[in-house]
């Protein structure tokens, strides 16, 4: 299975330099949400660094796409429920998915959206669970994006020096990056509520 996992990988990242490379990404990413286990990540480095300038804006095509994915992953799980999951996952992962979603809700989609955890197991079990689309859609915009953004924006603005960096050390980047999201998250959450508590203590204080 990890031998047949690496042909396809080795094949995908062969489309780098065709004609049909930016839409072999594209169904790369739609897919990838859904079924396909290969991520996009390594096409996306490959392609980027063929046409440096364009790293950006193949990234956000490239999320786009993915939380599109994404939303055609929650609808299944929304209209098949579990079982559906069962036919692909381990009842391991399954409850371990499950676990996460009642603990930390929405923040476990923005997690699987940014780092290696397979984002198309939770955008199904979102939708089994019958998690509201809405936030499913803001997370993963924001989990997707800043995954590949930072891709993009590395090879952007240094180039194919950072194509090692990236391969070597990806899984850290992106817990990195997700811990540095969630933290600005949160932090802007908690800002916004002690601002409108400050604001609303002084409303009251003042006599009408």
């Amino acid at each position: 299975m990890i031998d047949l996992y690496h042909q396809i990988a080795n094949w995908l990242i062969a489309f780098a330099d065709s004609p049909w490379a930016v839409g072999v990404l594209l169904a790369t990413s739609f897919t990838e949400s859904i079924f396909f286990p290969i991520p996009p990540d390594p096409l996306l480095i490959g392609i980027a660094i063929l046409d440096q300038g364009a790293a950006l804006w193949l990234a956000a095509l490239v999320t786009l796409f993915s939380v599109g994915g994404a939303l055609v992953g929650h609808w299944l799980g929304k209209r098949f429920g579990t079982p559906l999951l069962h036919r692909f996952v381990s009842d391991k992962k399954i409850a371990a998915v499950e676990g996460m979603f009642n603990r930390y809700g929405t923040w476990a989609v923005l997690l699987a959206a940014i780092t290696p955890i397979p984002y198309k197991v939770f955008a199904i079990t979102a939708g089994a669970l019958q998690l509201d689309r809405k936030p499913f859609i803001i997370a993963s915009l924001i989990g997707r994006g800043a995954r590949f953004m930072i891709i993009g924006g590395l090879i952007f603005f240094y180039g194919e020096s950072m194509q090692v960096f990236i391969a070597d050390q990806f899984e850290k980047l992106m817990l990195v990056s997700a811990v540095v999201l969630i933290l600005a998250l949160v932090g802007m959450v908690v800002f916004t509520r002690v601002r409108k508590s400050r604001s609303s203590t002084v409303s009251e204080s003042i006599p009408s």
